[in-house]
């Protein structure tokens, strides 16, 4: 095995056990307050890590710059925390990763006014035939709040995506003038403001909210966010994403799912049934025909 084959294994790993520490440290937290922690130490830690190239941004880019950010970083993990934290792990990774193609298709349709080809139409059609699935089962079955609680997650996971996908079709005019690292420092810091401040206004944070972040099993889940989440899985990222192109890097989106499944179903006791199955392996099809060269 490659050393890029093995990296890239292990981003699948890192990416695909990220749902779930934040499912069992939202049980002992708000899920807006972990996700704020996470950024605001993933983002001082990316800045000292971009080093003096975290001073090469263009004047004219920082408008678009903040924008994308509050897209990709605040938007994205405020409604991505939140409804991994209402939503089973599995679920929530399969919504999240499988529809990054398929919003992206749309969005660069919208916004840059790219054809969406009928190969791509039939990957929306898919992908929205998943979700479909996915909600439909708790929609039509669930009467409890916990039922509810868990469609409206799996929503809110989804809407999340949407903003990062935006923000990331927004963020190509500038991608080309900064380092790519400057670029995600600055975003990560950037994301990580917003998020405190929708936490601020949404969540009560005193001393004791602060306190339980270094509790067990917060502390630990958090610690795995930050250092295996952002750290690692992003060096490993950009660096497949140098030597295999934007096309094979994204391939984690077929195998990080299925090893959040795994885990949850493992480990949390998470339900994954005939219908939850028929939609992930949609989805999974939907994200191989938009991803497909």
């Amino acid at each position: 095995m490659s050393r890029n084959a093995a990296l890239f294994a292990l981003l699948c790993l890192v990416w695909g056990l990220t749902f779930l520490p934040v499912r069992i440290a939202s049980a002992h937290t708000s899920p807006l307050l972990l996700a704020a922690a996470r950024f605001v130490i993933a983002g001082g830690l990316l800045l000292l890590w971009a080093g003096r190239d975290a001073r090469k941004v263009p004047r004219a880019a920082w408008p678009r710059l903040i924008g994308t950010a509050l897209l990709v970083n605040t938007a994205n993990y405020a409604f991505l925390f939140w409804g991994a934290a209402h939503a089973p792990s599995g679920l929530s990774a399969i919504v999240n990763m499988a529809t990054i193609p398929i919003w992206t298709l749309i969005a660069v349709r919208l916004i840059e006014g790219e054809a969406i080809t009928g190969r791509r139409i039939l990957a929306i059609a898919l992908g929205t035939a998943g979700l479909g699935f996915l909600f439909g089962q708790r929609l039509a079955s669930g009467v409890g709040a916990g039922d509810a609680l868990e469609a409206w997650g799996l929503a809110s996971v989804a809407f999340g995506t949407l903003c990062y996908c935006i923000g990331a079709v927004l963020s190509r005019p500038i991608a080309g003038t900064m380092p790519t690292l400057t670029l995600a420092s600055w975003q990560t810091a950037i994301g990580a403001a917003g998020l405190i401040v929708v936490t601020l206004a949404l969540e009560p944070v005193g001393a004791a909210e602060l306190a339980g972040l270094l509790a067990w099993p917060v502390a630990p889940a958090l610690a795995f966010l930050v250092g295996a989440g952002s750290l690692i899985g992003f060096t490993i990222f950009i660096r497949l994403l140098r030597d295999w192109g934007a096309f094979g890097a994204g391939l984690y989106a077929f195998v990080s799912p299925v090893i959040a499944v795994i885990a949850g179903v493992l480990l949390l006791d998470e339900p994954f049934g005939r219908s939850e199955a028929i939609g992930a392996a949609l989805m999974f099809a939907a994200a191989a025909i938009a991803l497909r060269r």
